[in-house]
């Protein structure tokens, strides 16, 4: 079986990566070049593996996050990870808690009274979206903006100008915050020096960017496809947790392995190398599917079952190695806040059967675009 003689559903890819896992572990996909990786100890190691596979995404010119953090090598991948990592220390993410919880009480503010609202677009989209413009110093008039840029670079149908759009306001943000400081990330990313080194503009262009959609993106998806899990995967579940909170972490963890925000990361082999006993020559495409390790038969127990009290979880839904995800701490404390404040203000929360779900139109990210739930009046 190759790559593509098993159509990939969008909404429940997981047979299709069970099937590859089977049959097809590493294989070349004619269509696109690029060798695709399904298994878990493979996928980790194309992750981990930084002299074997770069995470380089041609030219630095070619776009603001093909300079980011998330497509340099060492050294200059530990520099910069140093530079930025003041914003996502656990004291910087503790601090973070009261203003997360008080934007999820303002966002059901807005919906308690309908006994009805849209996951997606009224808390799991809005909260992390303010949380990073909050933190970046990104005026609230232009948070709308941030989600079609950010819709538009994931996309599958991409045209490429979201980027670009994106970076030219960051350029004119950070040159005001180069004359005008004030007390945010991007002023203080402007002074910040490492072994006597500062961010370039692209590279600090290129951060803005990464961790808008980054920040969007994830936990967007993260706390969307958590409630889709606790609906559909595990009918019971919302009650279950809404008496016993202290469950939500584990839930979590789980969600990120049952159904990963981000689905795929791509690496260029930046050596030959063998994988599973196929040879990878230098300069060659690779695709790891994190969804389909994370329901590897190898490593997961009963990997189709959703298991909140699973243990161990070895998910690797933030990456491994040194390209793991910065911010996802942020992720999981914004998702537990948002779902405590769920389970805590809306009584008998459940989605809506007759709506129809309709994945994000991307192969790299997963999530939904809208998902309607109703609850009781108080």
């Amino acid at each position: 079986m190759t790559a593509g003689q098993m159509r990939r559903d969008p909404l429940t890819p997981f047979p299709w990566y069970q099937a590859m896992r089977s049959a097809s572990p590493v294989v070349l996909d004619p269509n696109t070049n690029t060798w695709q990786v399904f298994r878990f100890a493979d996928v980790q190691r194309v992750l981990s593996d930084h002299e074997s596979f770069s995470s380089r995404m041609g030219s630095p010119d070619a776009s603001p996050i093909a300079n980011s953090l998330i497509a340099l090598d060492p050294p200059r991948h530990r520099q910069m990870r140093t530079l930025v990592t003041q914003a996502f220390t656990p004291r910087a993410v503790d601090n973070l808690a009261q203003r997360i919880r008080e934007i999820a009480d303002e966002l059901l503010d807005d919906v308690v009274a309908s006994r009805r609202f849209d996951a997606v677009a009224d808390l799991a989209y809005p909260l992390p979206v303010i949380v990073i413009a909050e933190l970046l110093g990104i005026p609230s008039s232009d948070r709308a903006q941030f989600k079609e840029w950010s819709d538009e670079i994931t996309s599958t149908s991409s045209v490429g100008t979201g980027q670009r759009e994106m970076a030219a306001y960051f350029y004119r943000f950070v040159e005001e915050r180069r004359h005008e400081p004030r007390d945010d990330l991007v002023s203080a990313l402007l002074q910040a020096e490492v072994e006597g080194q500062r961010l370039t503009l692209s590279e600090l262009l290129g951060f803005c960017v990464l961790l808008l959609v980054a920040g969007n993106e994830t936990t967007t998806n993260l706390i969307g496809n958590a409630l889709l899990c606790f609906c559909d995967d595990a009918p019971g579940m919302l009650d279950e947790l809404a008496a016993q909170p202290q469950l939500l972490p584990g839930a979590i963890e789980e969600v990120l392995r049952f159904r990963s925000p981000v689905q795929c990361m791509f690496r260029v082999t930046a050596q030959a190398t063998e994988l599973d006993g196929r040879r990878l020559q230098p300069g060659q495409s690779a695709l790891a599917w994190i969804g389909s390790a994370n329901r590897d038969e190898a490593v997961f127990e009963d990997p189709d079952i959703f298991d909140i009290r699973r243990s161990p979880n070895r998910h690797i839904a933030f990456g491994h190695g040194i390209h793991f995800c910065l911010g996802a701490p942020l992720a999981r404390l914004e998702a537990r806040i948002a779902l405590e404040a769920l389970l805590a203000r809306l009584r008998n929360l459940r989605r809506i059967p007759a709506a129809h779900l309709e994945a994000q139109d991307s192969f790299v990210v997963y999530g939904l675009k809208r998902l309607p739930m109703a609850f009781d009046a108080p």
